[in-house]
């Protein structure tokens, strides 16, 4: 769960540090106050792009920090674990700056981290639902995943994406290459040459980097020869050779040390060199012995070097590509083998579509549950918001097979007692679809994992004893989850575990805003105020304990 937000120069926020609780939290204040801006902190931090200036006026940069338990939260423990990032005592600190320039940091428990981390861990941390949340609702594909993920069958409906994709690339190879058979087929014959050619060759990278030292060295064998013999010469066979010339300084610090014993240490460096230069010296010799010119074996090697060079002209590749180009064409004959006699394509494509078929029909039955369950509990919710005779049914249309399954998921709605089923999109009023919205969400909400919810005004539109039931909905869901709901509706508000209110103020010529928690005594002003406008009375006080005590 959300544990506290920390923001810094945000907008017109200068510096703010909020503590959250389990459980329901509302958020009020008047309009324009900034409500809005704890929601647009968070999201940044969780990950959200950068869309507008941030940055608070005459400053450098804005950060904002969230921290979060983890407790039983195994998706963002897996995602940590796999990411190398572990959480200390299960916390865990987003971290966000973003810069008056639009350049963007992120860190995640201190560690430096892309912005695609942090939106990938922050959806298994906190669920945002916004107004713009009923208009996705109106969008098929968004009733379809809001069914799959009330029915667990998100990782399925997945599976079910992925066969069909392996189906559907296996299918358009066939009919390609049904299409294109002749074309194929004098590919795949020059394909065979051409393989048949490199692999004669019996080329690869490590005899390349070898026939090149080998060429170096035959290439230059009089050098060396000559080059090695005069080097014993300076070493050991001359008259004043080095050893020789070392074994005289040698003697003489022999006898001079019986003077003074200081000079047993540079009589130990000359020993030492005499070893190394006799170590020398012998593996020069060796060298020498084993060592001759041979023509032959040279011309032999520039020959195949040669061959090598012009089958990489031929075929227009580096030498260095030439045993990834054999491999390359190996990968392409294969393919084109499938659609010989022996139909091993057809084959692939068979066995493809029935694992396709097997994991979609699973789907199906699962949607088929799962539909009437949402179907029955949305039902029940709308007799709740004043939507008395209302209906909501999860319709499952037949279709051909897609990557999203084999049926389409729309999502039916009556308003009334005796009105029509109708699509979402076209029989909800925007005060009824509020209300609905609202129903699929709390419904859904409760079978997700995700530990924090937060609701930015998706109350708009609806008022009344409508409205009290709506904080009851929303108290309700807080038993089993952390929900944030920021709301202009007082009895949304005082139905609230934690209430934080949101003010604005002028400071030496600067708007800023200001967020923080009310005790008893303040709650009653402010539901007041939510109930009054901007002249509270006694009456409107007394109304306010009455609604605080509920």
């Amino acid at each position: 769960m959300l544990q506290t937000l920390s923001i810094r120069d945000f907008v017109i926020v200068d510096q703010l540090e909020l503590n959250f609780e389990r459980g329901y939290t509302v958020l009020t204040g008047e309009t324009g106050a900034g409500k809005s801006i704890l929601i647009d902190a968070l999201s940044l931090a969780l990950g959200a792009r950068n869309e507008g200036d941030v940055v608070r006026h005459g400053c450098d940069k804005a950060e904002m920090s969230a921290n979060f338990t983890l407790n039983d939260n195994h998706e963002a423990q897996k995602w940590l674990s796999e990411n190398e990032m572990q959480a200390d005592d299960n916390e865990l600190v987003l971290r966000r700056v973003i810069y008056a320039d639009g350049r963007s940091r992120a860190f995640i428990n201190g560690t430096a981290a892309t912005i695609a981390q942090l939106k990938e861990l922050g959806e298994f941390l906190v669920d945002i639902y916004s107004q713009n949340a009923h208009h996705s609702l109106l969008k098929l594909a968004t009733q379809r995943a809001v069914l799959d993920d009330f029915g667990g069958l998100s990782p399925l409906a997945q599976d079910v994406s992925s066969h069909y994709k392996n189906w559907a690339k296996l299918n358009e190879m066939r009919l390609e290459m049904t299409r294109n058979a002749s074309k194929y087929a004098d590919e795949l014959a020059e394909l065979r040459d051409k393989t048949r050619e490199l692999a004669q060759l019996d080329f690869d990278q490590d005899e390349w980097e070898s026939l090149q030292q080998e060429h170096s060295r035959l290439s230059h064998g009089a050098s060396l020869l000559s080059g090695c013999e005069a080097s014993r010469e300076i070493l050991s066979e001359g008259d004043i050779s080095a050893l020789r010339q070392l074994g005289v300084v040698q003697a003489k610090l022999q006898t001079l040390r019986d003077f003074d014993a200081s000079l047993d240490e540079p009589l130990a460096l000359i020993d030492s060199a005499m070893i190394g230069l006799e170590e020398a010296d012998r593996f020069i010799n060796r060298y020498l012995q084993k060592s001759e010119l041979d023509p032959a074996r040279l011309a032999e090697v520039e020959s195949r070097i040669q061959a090598v060079h012009s089958a990489a002209r031929k075929y227009r590749v580096s030498v260095e590509m030439l045993p990834a180009t054999l491999m390359h064409w190996q990968a392409r004959m294969a393919e084109l083998d499938g659609v010989g006699e022996d139909g091993e394509l057809e084959k692939n494509e068979a066995a493809a579509l029935a694992q396709y078929m097997a994991q979609a029909q699973k789907l199906s039955a699962g949607r088929l549950k799962a539909a009437k369950s949402l179907s029955t509990k949305i039902t029940q919710e709308m007799q709740r918001l004043s939507l008395a005779g209302g209906q909501f049914e999860v319709l499952l249309t037949p279709h051909e097979k897609s990557a999203s399954g084999l049926e389409q998921v729309e999502f039916l709605v009556a308003g009334h007692a005796g009105v029509a089923l109708k699509p979402l999109n076209k029989a909800a009023s925007g005060g009824e679809l509020s209300r609905i919205s609202l129903a699929i969400r709390v419904v859904t909400a409760q079978q997700g994992g995700v530990p924090t919810m937060i609701f930015d005004e998706v109350d708009v539109g609806i008022g009344g004893g409508v409205a009290e039931i709506v904080g009851q909905l929303l108290k309700q869901l807080g038993f089993a989850r952390q929900v944030l709901v920021i709301t202009h509706l007082p009895q949304v508000a005082a139905l609230g575990k934690q209430h934080l209110r949101v003010s604005k103020t002028q400071t030496n010529g600067q708007t800023l805003s200001h967020i923080e928690p009310l005790d008893d005594a303040h709650r009653i002003e402010e539901i007041a105020r939510m109930l009054g406008g901007i002249a509270i009375t006694d009456t409107t006080r007394q109304h306010a304990k009455e609604m605080l005590t509920l």
